[in-house]
């Protein structure tokens, strides 16, 4: 408890002092008390009640002219966070076969979904998970199609991804990665319109919107060309990262052929490149858990520490007391305590 105007409170002795005296509101002077010693005070004897209660409602009314608070002080992590569209390719060229860390042939589809969930949820070691992150997943082969919302829960989003397998229906194989990169841009642009049950959770929070692309193919289906989604996409604040998984390329020579780019790849670069982003290569395991591992690098949350003071205003509860003092006494001086002037 604290006063706002604590030098109010210097003038309640300064009150008292000038108050000082008997409580006795009427009196009369005698030359003897001796006639009346066998007599009963009766009412008399309260006659102090009246003027303790005003004494009492200007002291009270001092109180409330200090204005006592109560305030106390909390700190809220507020995370200017990121809102990131996973774009995952389904089409049945990801049942090929890529090495893993120990040398074994996994599927692409299998590798791509470990990585994505490492870097959803952190792996304790290099990916520091995304938890303060809005994401959401879309997948694509013929068609783009969203399997998670922008969301915070990514328990649910890991359960979703860990379900993900290569679509073998022929007639909706293909990758339009196209339709898909202006799904996710949409989704991001038109983020505040979204209801979220986030409690404490701002939308107007997420400072960079990012999407992710791991393809390993061409596009050749959709409405969408990539070219023009990537326009969408950085009209509207949307960054581009793209992942080109493929197979290892090897020269006439024999030597890795790494910087030399695919046609595919030169527009995902270009994607990339126009939208403030990065492309990169993948062909196996390692090389695609670097590329996780580069981009989580770069798309950190900024946590800022805030401190709120709050402050309850108390001047009500002596001001309150000090009235009803007040009409205590005025309805006692009317009443049983009524005296002549």
């Amino acid at each position: 408890m604290s006063f706002l105007y604590l030098w109010v409170l210097l003038l309640i002795p300064l009150l008292l002092w000038l108050l000082r005296g008997r409580l006795r509101r009427t009196s009369l002077q005698v030359s003897s008390l001796g006639l009346w010693s066998d007599v009963d005070a009766g009412r008399a004897r309260y006659l102090w009640i009246p003027v303790f209660l005003r004494r009492m409602t200007l002291v009270l009314l001092l109180l409330a002219l200090a204005r006592p608070q109560a305030g106390s002080t909390y700190s809220m992590n507020v995370s200017e966070g990121i809102a990131i569209q996973l774009l995952v390719d389904v089409s049945s060229s990801m049942d090929m076969n890529v090495r893993d860390l120990d040398g074994q042939n996994r599927s692409r589809m299998e590798v791509a979904k470990e990585m994505v969930q490492r870097f959803i949820s952190g792996d304790g070691d290099t990916l520091h998970g995304r938890g303060e992150d809005l994401l959401g997943l879309i997948t694509f082969a013929r068609y783009a199609d969203t399997r998670s919302p922008l969301t915070f829960g990514h328990d649910a989003l890991l359960q979703i991804v860990s379900s993900l397998e290569v679509q073998e229906r022929p007639n909706e194989d293909g990758t339009a990665y196209g339709d898909a990169l202006a799904l996710a841009a949409a989704r991001l642009q038109n983020i505040e319109e979204l209801q979220f049950g986030l409690g404490s959770v701002e939308v107007d929070a997420i400072e960079s919107r990012v999407i992710i692309l791991l393809t390993d193919g061409e596009n050749n289906s959709g409405a969408h060309l990539p070219l023009e989604a990537a326009g969408l996409a950085k009209a509207w604040g949307c960054r581009i990262y793209c992942i080109s998984l493929g197979d290892t390329r090897v020269g006439f020579s024999g030597e890795v052929q790494i910087d030399k780019l695919t046609a595919a790849e030169q527009t995902l670069k270009h994607i990339s490149d126009e939208t403030g982003g990065i492309f990169r290569q993948a062909t196996d395991y390692e090389s695609l858990l670097s590329v996780y591992e580069e981009i989580d690098r770069l798309e950190r949350s900024d946590i800022a520490t805030r401190s709120y003071d709050r402050v309850a205003e108390w001047f009500w509860l002596p001001l309150g007391l000090a009235l009803l003092s007040l009409l205590i006494a005025l309805l006692l001086e009317a009443s049983v305590l009524r005296v002549v002037p």
